[in-house]
């Protein structure tokens, strides 16, 4: 396969849609708020990585901010919005009570419980709830090249066992079917009222899972990289501005049902990711390609040490066409990279990258090894 240019990934990224203007994101969302007017919006969290760009983007609308957090993370975000301090884990939402919302956002949920006690707290006089939930929610078994939409069959786990999960701690080892019982927990509190987004993986400015982050910053180094698997394999992410954007435009049009939330209106693949991340710098660097085998034999591990990287027989595809028949746009990947690039350079800074991606002698040391097996 030939290896793309410049020219010929921003031709491949324009034909699957996404070099669209960004400004239809916000057209969109102003068609779907036509009458609604300003919001009364509780935030529960809003102070980490998503949360922020939801409620700038709803700051910009005219809508009213109230967030709900503990108070250790993103305190001193947006002084001028009303802080309301409290922990979910201890069920202590006493600060809450008796006050009145439009729209409940929920992007702190990990604990059904937690979801049953924040939902019918304003069963009453909310008129929506929407619940940032995952795609993880899916059962994994199955065949992996069939897309999965919204109807596909969830995790599941024992009445016994959600119940024992009390922090998100606990909820963490059974992420997936912890998350279906949270959706189904706000459905039951806010029948028909209730928005239930499912993300993949979530990316750009302000995320420090690094899960993503590694690869632009990574590439900006330069040298010889280590380019992980099949160069087509498919890559689902989204811009979490192009996310907080669409929750919007959800709020402002009442929309509820399920939704996966993941990118792109076409195909887009790991090649063109990582051709993408070579565009965005002026460091000469050149990638090699190895096989998943060859990763598998000298035990590199896949999506935190090798990010993005899934072995073929774990990847899954999420169709998205019902989210983007209810205007979710993306964002051309080119602006993700480079904005991701941008911030890590200048907010992230130097510290180091330490649950995600290969060390740099480790690196070489792989590089080398495969030089050697290729003669």
């Amino acid at each position: 396969m030939a290896q793309p240019t410049r020219r010929s990934f921003l031709a491949r990224a324009s034909a699957a849609g996404l070099a669209l203007p960004f400004c239809d994101t916000l057209a969109a969302a102003g068609t779907a708020a036509s009458g609604a007017g300003p919001q009364r919006i509780l935030m529960l969290g809003g102070t980490g990585f998503l949360g922020p760009h939801f409620v700038g983007a709803a700051l910009a609308r005219g809508h009213s901010i109230t967030l709900f957090h503990r108070g250790k993370t993103g305190a001193d975000l947006f002084p001028t919005v009303e802080h309301v301090k409290g922990d979910r884990e201890t069920g202590d939402l006493s600060a809450l009570k008796g006050r009145e919302f439009d729209v409940v956002v929920d992007t702190s949920g990990y604990v059904p419980s937690h979801v049953e006690q924040s939902a019918s707290m304003f069963a009453a006089t909310a008129k929506h709830y929407v619940f940032v939930s995952t795609v993880s929610v899916y059962e994994e078994s199955g065949d992996s090249k069939q897309e999965l939409d919204e109807n596909a069959t969830l995790m599941t786990i024992s009445d016994e066992e959600a119940q024992k999960a009390r922090t998100i701690r606990e909820a963490v080892p059974n992420y997936g079917a912890m998350k279906a019982r949270c959706e189904q927990a706000a459905e039951k509190a806010m029948p028909g009222r209730v928005c239930n987004i499912r993300p993949g993986l979530i990316v750009g400015p302000r995320d420090t899972s690094d899960r993503f982050t590694w690869w632009p910053v990574r590439i900006d180094r330069g040298g010889e990289i280590l380019a992980p698997g099949d160069r087509d394999a498919v890559v689902q992410m989204i811009d979490a501005r192009d996310l907080a954007d669409w929750m919007l435009h959800c709020v402002e049009g009442r929309v509820v049902g399920v939704f996966n939330a993941v990118g792109y209106d076409g195909v887009v693949t790991m090649e063109e990711v990582l051709y993408g991340c070579k565009c965005a710098t002026s460091t000469p660097g050149s990638l090699t390609w190895v096989d998943e085998e060859f990763l598998a034999e000298n035990k590199v591990g896949p999506w935190m040490q090798m990010p993005l990287w899934i072995p073929r027989d774990g990847r899954r595809v999420y169709a998205n066409s019902r989210a983007r028949k209810e205007g979710m746009r993306f964002r051309p990947l080119a602006d993700t990279i480079r904005d991701t690039l941008q911030w890590a350079k200048t907010e992230r800074g130097e510290r180091p990258f330490r649950s995600t991606g290969l060390a740099a002698e480790r690196e070489r040391e792989l590089l080398e090894i495969w030089r050697k097996k290729r003669g």
